[in-house]
């Protein structure tokens, strides 16, 4: 108690010094937890919306980006047919703008597509979209979308209105709600229709794929090499591990997140040598009074801890209230899951303090190397 009380008094004689290095440690925990948040719930929601209901991505070999995907009529036709499959739906991946919002997500999808079917209808039914489905082009129907009811919240749009996208204009044949973030801020367009907007004719981006055994999963993939060699397919742990965009986005929020929580650990660094450097007597009769190096050495890195323990609670406060401000805003709805989970929230704590503390340690060391007849001295 009495070690814990000298901690406090020390950081409290310089109490700016102080709350300037738990601003640093608590802007940078912030920082780190907001980034690693929204980029890891992004991934999430992506690869969730990809594994709807199936346990294989089908898609174009070596494409960057599954929105330049291309996979054939040919291919969409066959995989169906396959006695190892359940079933499988094409999914036509596209950005769209309103005069409102500059990007929406739009999924080209079949009406039996699970995303249609599980989801929970708020108004309209399937019933339109199946008829827009099988409209033909320029016939009434065919330009009948339904929207997600977060993208029908943004849009201003209800249940047969018409809105703007792109160059074009639709019907709201439906308004729906689904667990996906993506999907709920999304439209859905019949296959058909997006790819004649698209200009994609005979193209979706995946095939999303159930198969009647799991373990059926290798003859699969063997038969899709053989018949479409330029098609792979990938069960959803091996794509959410092997996709090169999710790679850069998680690496991306780890390595933007490290920097400032490196920046916090050098201003407790800083506080710590100006700590030690304007106590040089204060050490000498610490020493000259029984105070062992060990023990020194403790009441420095206590004080680094105190610090930043101080700053990650403040900044995990911090980071969790700035995650649901950004999901509150209406451009960003449906993009931002504020899904955090208690180990994400212990690494960066644990990760700030490791931090601070070894920032701590140069001046610790010089501390103990301090000779009380040489301190006494010191001017």
């Amino acid at each position: 108690m009495i070690f814990l009380r000298l901690i406090l008094t020390n950081l409290s004689r310089h109490r700016i010094r102080t709350a300037i290095s738990v601003a640093g440690i608590a802007f940078a925990v912030a920082a780190m937890l907001t980034v690693v948040t929204i980029l890891q719930g992004a991934v999430g929601m992506f690869s969730s919306l990809l594994s709807a209901d199936s346990q294989i991505v089908v898609f174009e070999r070596n494409v960057a980006d599954l929105f330049f995907s291309s996979v054939p009529q040919a291919a969409m036709d066959a995989i169906p047919t396959w006695t190892l499959v359940e079933h499988a739906n094409p999914v036509l991946f596209g950005i769209v703008a309103s005069p409102t919002q500059p990007i929406i997500t739009c999924f080209g999808v079949t009406a039996t597509d699970t995303r249609l079917t599980r989801a929970t209808w708020v108004a309209g039914s399937d019933a339109a979209f199946r008829a827009a489905g099988r409209a033909e082009d320029g016939s009434e129907g065919a330009d009948s979308v339904v929207l997600g009811e977060r993208a029908a919240e943004f849009l201003h749009a209800q249940l047969n209105a018409t809105i703007a996208l792109g160059n074009g204009h639709f019907t709201v044949g439906g308004i729906l709600r689904t667990r996906n973030g993506f999907e709920d801020g999304g439209v859905f367009m019949p296959l058909a229709t997006a790819q004649r907007f698209f200009h994609k004719q005979g193209i979706a981006s995946v095939v999303t794929v159930k198969l009647r055994k799991p373990s059926d999963a290798a003859a699969f993939k063997a038969r899709l090499q053989r018949e479409f060699p330029t098609l792979i397919a990938l069960e959803d742990q091996e794509f959410n591990n092997s996709y090169s965009q999710f790679k850069i986005l998680k690496a991306t929020a780890w390595a933007v997140g490290l920097a400032g929580v490196l920046m916090g650990g050098l201003g407790v660094a800083n506080t710590m040598i100006m700590s030690v450097f304007t106590r040089i007597r204060e050490i000498a009769i610490l020493r000259v009074n029984g105070f062992s190096p060990l023990q020194l050495t403790a009441l420095i890195l206590g004080e680094a801890a105190v610090v930043s323990f101080t700053g990650s609670v403040t900044g995990l406060g911090t980071g969790v209230l700035a995650v649901m401000v950004l999901k509150s805003v209406p451009m960003l709805h449906g993009y931002v899951d504020a899904t955090m989970s208690p180990g994400l929230l212990l690494a960066v704590a644990v990760l700030a303090i490791g931090t601070g503390i070894a920032g701590a340690l140069y001046p610790a060391a010089y501390a103990m190397r301090v000779r009380p007849v040489e301190a006494l001295r010191f001017e």
